[in-house]
Parts: C-alpha cells; sequence; structure tokens
C-alpha cells in the first residue's frame, strides 16, 4: 500500500505540490491524473525519495522509501525510460540490476521475455533503442525483483497499440494478483479502461479522487449510448428497468452504466446492435475538474520581448 499525507514540495517561493493525500491500495489500479505541470511526477519522486519533501509523509507498506532493505524486491519503480545507461546493452541493464538485488541471473531471462525483447534486441546497447523499447526495458527493470508494488510515470509513451493492449493487461494481472500500481498518464483513454481509483491534480493540488464509477456520476459522466434491433421495444425495457433516457440518432443516451442497460435489454430479448460508455468519459471529468489549470485556460500569452513564466 502507498500512503500519502499531506505531502507538499516548495523550490523557493513557488509550491509545486501542496498538501497531498491519497492512498494506492493493494489489489488495485491507481489512475494520477493531471495537466503538465501540475505536480505528478513531483510526487512520485517524493514518494521514491527522489526528491526531498518539504512537509507530509510518504511511505510504502508503512515504510519510507530509503528505508526499506533492498528496496527492488519490494517496489518497481519506472519514472523516465530514457534515465537509463545508453551505452551498456538492455542485457547488461537488467544484469547489474539484478546482481545489485541478489538475484539469480535467469531472472534476466525472464524479464526480457515477458516484455517481448528478443535476444538480439537486448544485445543492442540502450542509445540504439526506441522509446518503446526503453519503456518496456524499464518495465522488465521495474518487475525484475518481484515487486509488490508498481509506481509507474507514463509507461505507455512511445509504445504502438499493441504495446499498450499488453501494457493493460500487464497491470490489471499485476493488481488482480494483489499488487498496488500507481499510474501516471496522459493517455485518459487507456487510463479509465485499466483504472480502479481515480487521483487527479492540478496546480499542485488534489480536486478530486475515489473511486473511478463515483467520480464519473458526480461529474455527470456517466451513461452509455445504446442501439437496438428494434427501438421500440429498447425503450420499453429501459422504461422497465427505471433508466432515465433520451432519443440519440438511431438509439438511446442512457443515464446509466452499460451493464444495467445490457442487463435491461436481455431481460426482455432485446438484441442490441451497439452499446458502449457515452463519448467524454474521462476525459470530460478531467477537463471539467482540472480546467482552472489547463494551459489553454490560462492569460494570453505576455507580448513579445517580455519575460516568459516558468512551467513547474
Amino acid at each position: 500500500m502507498i500512503s500519502v499525507q499531506g505531502l507538499s514540495k516548495s523550490y523557493g517561493g513557488f509550491r509545486a505540490v501542496d498538501d497531498v493525500s491519497f492512498v494506492a491500495e493493494p489489489g488495485r489500479v491507481t489512475g494520477f491524473l493531471g495537466p503538465n505541470g501540475a505536480g505528478k511526477t513531483t510526487t512520485m519522486r517524493m514518494i521514491t525519495g527522489l526528491t526531498t519533501i518539504t512537509s507530509g509523509t510518504a511511505t510504502i507498506g508503512g515504510m519510507r522509501y530509503p528505508d526499506i532493505p533492498n528496496p527492488g524486491r519490494h517496489v518497481g519503480v519506472l519514472l523516465d525510460a530514457s534515465a537509463q545507461h545508453a551505452g551498456r546493452t538492455g542485457r547488461e541493464v537488467l544484469a547489474l540490476s539484478a546482481a545489485t538485488m541478489g538475484l539469480p541471473s535467469r531472472r534476466v531471462d525472464e524479464m526480457l521475455e515477458l516484455v517481448s525483447l528478443t535476444g538480439t534486441e537486448s544485445k543492442r546497447r540502450v542509445r540504439n533503442y526506441s522509446l518503446g523499447m526503453r519503456q518496456r526495458l524499464g518495465i522488465a527493470n521495474a518487475l525484475l525483483g518481484d515487486p509488490s508494488v508498481l509506481i509507474l510515470d507514463e509507461p505507455a509513451n512511445g509504445l504502438d497499440p499493441a504495446g499498450i493492449h499488453w501494457m493493460r493487461g500487464l497491470l490489471k494481472t499485476f493488481a488482480d494478483q494483489g499488487g498496488t500500481v500507481l499510474l501516471s498518464s496522459h493517455l485518459l483513454n487507456e487510463v479509465e479502461l485499466v483504472a480502479d481509483e481515480m487521483v487527479m491534480i492540478g496546480n499542485g493540488r488534489i480536486v478530486a479522487q475515489g473511486d473511478k464509477r463515483a467520480l464519473l456520476e458526480q461529474a455527470g459522466g456517466s451513461g452509455c449510448f445504446v442501439t437496438g434491433e428494434d427501438r421500440d421495444a429498447l425503450a420499453t425495457a429501459l422504461r422497465s428497468a427505471g433508466l432515465t433516457h433520451e432519443v440519440a440518432g438511431e438509439g438511446f443516451r442512457v443515464d446509466a452504466e452499460p451493464r444495467a442497460v445490457g442487463r435491461a435489454a436481455a431481460q426482455h430479448g432485446v438484441v442490441l446492435v451497439d452499446l458502449r460508455p457515452s463519448e467524454g468519459g474521462l476525459e470530460r471529468l478531467f477537463l471539467t475538474l482540472t480546467a482552472p489549470t489547463q494551459r489553454d485556460h490560462q492569460a494570453a500569452p505576455a507580448p513579445a520581448g517580455s519575460a516568459e513564466g516558468v512551467s513547474a
């Protein structure tokens, strides 16, 4: 479990992270979301001991990261896929990590296979890796010690669609086996598919957190779009189930989760042609809650020749 309580970080007079508190539970994927410069990476760096905490606490399994004996055996971390020794091969990177953690050499081969880096690719120097390959190597390094906690900052960055699908399955399986996952990403649709809990941050402060479904309902973002072979029969099924709906194109926009709509249709023998979450979903929720911190909502740019502000 990851517990963050009253966490703050100041750089001079600038407050990059301001009184942030949340818990990432075992068996759950916690999505950590926010605009660029919101404080996500700074928070994750404080959790993993890479950035000094100004105030507050961050613990993993009840301990500060620097106090965990052989931390790689308990916590897998990937904060920057490019922060790997460019002159070493992928295999050498993993072999050095394995030796540091006291792991058998076979663990390197197991991780290379898990992330689908071939024998030839593992012998190439990291400087010649694509971003997607560096991400896979970073994930292999994070999982090398068979940890119970994963802390990942933008792990899908640079992965192709097949790689993103693989990543989604990997994280869900890890959580289903009792692991704790803290996942930061700008790929909102992917986070919506994989995360169980959401923590949203803007301007260094938490703007919303909790169960994904509850947050969507709170923001009016829940609901789905459905069409059936017989629209009148589908409307009857929705009314019988007490589901609020309105005509939308050839079907209906329903103020309910897709599962409830599918169950209502099945009970009345209605064949569905299309059933999906309403457009917007997490993206609409995200934009609504972080609107004051979005760059497009900030003041107009300063005139040419004036000093440009520094973004956190």
